[in-house]
This record gives C-alpha cells, sequence and structure tokens, in this order.
C-alpha cells in the first residue's frame, strides 16, 4: 500500500474548527478596534459628511498602533505557548 498525505476526516475537522476559530478571532478583533478608534477619533456631532483632516489622522494613527500592540501581544503569547 502506498503512504497517502491526505489528511482524515478528524484531522480536516480540527483544521476547519481552527479556521472558524481564526475568523472568529478576526472578526472580533476588527470589531474591537472599529469601536476603539471611532470612540476614540471622531466627534459625536457630526459637522460634515466625510472625515475632517484631524479624524482622518487619529484614525491612522489609532489603527496603526492598535495592531503594534495586537502583533506584539500576539509574539509575546506565541512564545510562551506551549508546543500542540
Amino acid at each position: 500500500m502506498a503512504a497517502t498525505n491526505a489528511p482524515t476526516n478528524i484531522e480536516k475537522e480540527q483544521i476547519f474548527g481552527m479556521a472558524e476559530k481564526e475568523m472568529e478571532y478576526r472578526v472580533d478583533l476588527f470589531n474591537r478596534l472599529t469601536a476603539t478608534c471611532f470612540d476614540k477619533c471622531i466627534e459625536k456631532r457630526y459637522k460634515e459628511s466625510e472625515l475632517n483632516m484631524g479624524e482622518n489622522s487619529c484614525i491612522d494613527r489609532c489603527v496603526s498602533k492598535y495592531w503594534q500592540v495586537t502583533n506584539l501581544i500576539g509574539q509575546l503569547l506565541g512564545s510562551n505557548r506551549p508546543p500542540v
């Protein structure tokens, strides 16, 4: 019998489960980033239909810092994770 590298049904279920968890994480991260930067950068009383220069700049900085911190935390947690 030839050896096959095709994943078993259990492995497929695990892969799909991990992909589903990753997608949930990404959606949650996006929602938290959006809410945080919106609350921080956008005036509560809308005066214009478009973002002004200050709001654009604030959002750029907020998103950049949010990603930097998220990546840093991911690296720190990743380096301390026990092997699976």
